[in-house]
């Protein structure tokens, strides 16, 4: 199994994991084909080209673990695109 398939599975786990990293969220997003865009501050924009599809999260700090909410979000916007 791939790591990206891991971290997707992961991702999707329910309930939420609560110990996904930033840098494992970034790589499945940008293996599914965004690109991640500058945003303010901590934000962060995930762009699909092909898609249209825009994803704002907020880059965490000082810990490296992604809020729950966060992940909710990347998970519905995921579904709606179909991406899982």
């Amino acid at each position: 199994m791939t790591k990206h398939r891991k971290a997707l599975e992961k991702l999707c786990a329910k309930p939420p994991s609560s110990d996904i990293k930033w840098d494992e969220l970034k790589s499945v997003l940008e293996h599914l084909g965004y690109t991640m865009l500058k945003g303010s501050g901590s934000h962060r924009k995930f762009y699909h080209k092909d898609r249209d599809a825009l994803i704002v999260c907020h880059s965490p700090h000082p810990s490296p673990n992604v809020d729950k909410g966060c992940i909710a979000d990347v998970i519905e916007h995921l579904k709606t695109y179909e991406f899982i």
